[in-house]
């Protein structure tokens, strides 16, 4: 049986909803979330990428796949490729002006992806959340939120795998500077500060809902913040990876740090 992805599933919801800003942004954020398979002309040298180039009446595409399995079968052959997160090949294709060919042929979520709207995906990719110093006073349970952005979040966050041991979305008020939205991580890992506002950011942005800022907080397990949150918020789990053996090194495009380099 032919495996249905999340990237076929946002793209069926895409076009059933002609349209549809929000089913359009859904299949962007499962574009930049998942992982895809990029067809080279030959094995990768270190960081140094040589991907497929196709010239079409459209511009000019690469190649890329959400499955290993499905790369083989477009290409009727043993052939190299390179393994990227969806957002690391964003970046790189909009550094070069170049489209994203995906899946074609082989699922149906085949889509030409040109490079202007690439080079947007990259770009709202890249935003990061500012850092602001707010007072809570109090915290009571969240109202009004859009279904979309609470399905946003879940969705997100199931990514987020390890980064922390769960979330809390809660109402809050800030006395005079008025009431708003705050999601708590709890247990955060050392240093995913930043991925984790990054991904809340991006459930918000890729929600279509024009609802304003969501403020975002990090809780040690053993604070007393904490208690409030449960009693109040809207609890999200993230996925807690199995112990696995010492990493292999990294393949390239995994290191967000070192982007491969298309020759």
């Amino acid at each position: 049986m032919t495996e249905t992805t999340a990237l076929d599933r946002a793209h069926a919801a895409m076009a059933a909803a002609d349209g549809d800003d929000a089913a359009r942004l859904r299949f962007f954020e499962r574009l930049g979330d998942c992982e895809l398979f990029l067809l080279l002309t030959e094995e990768p040298e270190g960081d140094n990428l040589s991907p497929e180039v196709f010239d079409v009446a459209e511009g000019r595409f690469v190649l890329g796949f959400d499955l290993e399995t499905r790369l083989a079968q477009f290409a009727g052959r043993p052939a190299p490729y390179a393994a990227l997160s969806g957002r690391v090949a964003a970046r790189m294709l909009a550094a070069q002006g170049l489209g994203l060919g995906l899946n074609l042929d082989v699922a149906p979520s085949s889509i030409l992806i040109p490079a202007d709207a690439v080079a947007w995906l990259a770009q709202t990719l890249e935003h990061a959340p500012d850092e602001v110093e707010t007072r809570i006073e109090s915290i009571h349970a969240p109202g009004g939120l859009p279904k979309a952005l609470l399905e946003a979040l879940d969705a997100k966050l199931a990514t987020a795998a390890g980064l922390a041991q769960a979330a809390y979305l809660v109402g809050v008020s800030h006395g005079d500077q008025g009431r708003g939205h705050l999601l708590g991580f709890v247990g955060a890992r050392a240093g995913a500060e930043r991925a984790l506002a990054k991904a809340a950011g991006e459930a918000l942005t890729f929600s279509g809902i024009d609802a304003g800022a969501m403020d975002v907080g990090f809780f040690a397990a053993t604070d007393p913040m904490v208690v409030k949150l449960a009693a109040h918020g809207l609890r999200f789990d993230l996925p807690q990876p199995a112990p696995t053996e010492p990493a292999a090194p990294a393949a390239p495009g995994r290191d967000p740090d070192r982007p491969p380099i298309l020759r």
